[in-house]
C-alpha cells in the first residue's frame, strides 16, 4: 500500500505515532519500517549505544537502565539528542540522577518530540504523555507468547527457555513502569486508536494498516469533538433491540 500525494498532504498534519508493544511482537521492527515509509524520525532503543558513546559511559550501564522501567534513562538521553542536540551543550548527563528527575525529563522529551513533529516514538509511555493530542496516533502491537518466543529466539539468538524468560522480564518491567508512574496498564485498549495482533498479519501489512489509520485520523482533525464517535451519521434503531427492557424505575 503506497501513500499518494493527497494522502501525504493529509498525513503531514499529524505530529507523531506512538508504538506500544508486547516484547517480541515485532513492534520495534514495525516502527522502524513505518518511520522509513513515512520518512519520519524514529525514537527507539537502538540509540543506547550511541548515547553511551556520546556521554562517555559504558554501554552496559546504559543497557541496565534500558532494561528497567522501559529504558527510562537511555531513552531520555537518545530522545534529547534526536530532538535538540544543543541540549548536550551543558555537558554530560549523569546516569545517577534520581528516577523522578529522569521521569520529568522523559515527559519533556516526548512532548518536545511530538511538537517538533513527524516522529515515531517506541515506548516511553508516550501513549499516555501524548494522550490529549488529537494529532497523534496511538498504536499497540501484540502477539501470543507462542509466536513471540520464536521471534526472540530468531532475532536474539536465544534458546527457548531464555527467550521466554526475557519476554516475561521485559513485559513485567514495562507494566511496572506504567503502573508506578501513571497508574495505567499497557494492555488497556482505551489508550490506543489501534491494537494489532501480529500472530497472522505480517509486519508490512501491519505497517499498511497503521498508515491507513494515520490518514483516517488526520482527516478528522478539523471535526468538532462532539461530532466524533461511533454514533456519527447513524440514526435510531427502527425497533428496540430484542434484549431491551425498561427498568423498573421507568415503568
Amino acid at each position: 500500500m503506497s501513500v499518494d500525494s493527497s494522502d501525504s498532504s493529509i498525513i503531514s498534519q499529524m505530529r507523531a505515532i506512538t508504538i506500544s508493544r508486547e516484547y517480541g511482537s515485532g513492534g520495534g521492527e514495525i516502527a522502524r519500517r513505518l518511520a522509513k515509509r513515512l520518512s519520519w524520525g524514529l525514537i527507539d532503543h537502538e540509540a543506547v549505544i550511541r548515547v553511551a558513546q556520546e556521554l562517555g559511559v559504558s554501554e552496559a550501564e546504559a543497557a541496565v537502565h534500558d532494561e528497567y522501567a522501559e529504558g527510562l534513562v537511555s531513552r531520555i538521553l537518545s530522545s534529547m539528542q534526536a530532538v535538540d542536540p544543543a541540549m548536550y551543550a551543558t555537558g554530560p548527563v549523569s546516569l545517577t540522577t534520581n528516577a523522578q528527575e529522569y521521569h520529568k525529563a522523559l515527559e519533556k522529551v516526548v512532548t518536545s518530540a511530538a511538537t517538533a513533529g513527524h516522529v515515531v516514538i517506541v515506548g516511553r509511555a508516550a501513549q499516555i504523555i501524548l494522550a490529549g493530542q488529537r494529532d497523534v496516533l496511538h498504536v499497540r502491537v501484540v502477539a501470543s507468547i507462542e509466536q513471540r518466543v520464536p521471534y526472540v529466539m530468531l532475532r536474539e539468538g536465544l534458546d527457548q527457555d531464555a527467550a521466554r524468560k526475557r519476554i516475561q522480564t521485559k513485559d513485567r518491567d514495562r507494566v511496572r513502569y506504567l503502573q508506578t508512574q501513571y497508574r495505567f496498564h499497557p494492555e488497556d485498549p482505551h489508550l490506543y486508536d489501534l491494537v494489532l495482533n501480529s500472530n497472522i498479519i505480517d509486519l508490512d501489512s501491519i505497517v499498511d494498516l497503521i498508515n491507513l489509520a494515520l490518514e483516517r485520523k488526520a482527516s478528522q482533525l478539523s471535526t468538532p469533538t462532539e461530532n466524533l464517535g461511533p454514533g456519527t451519521g447513524l440514526t435510531r434503531y427502527p425497533t428496540q433491540p430484542g434484549d431491551f427492557r425498561l427498568s423498573e424505575s421507568a415503568t
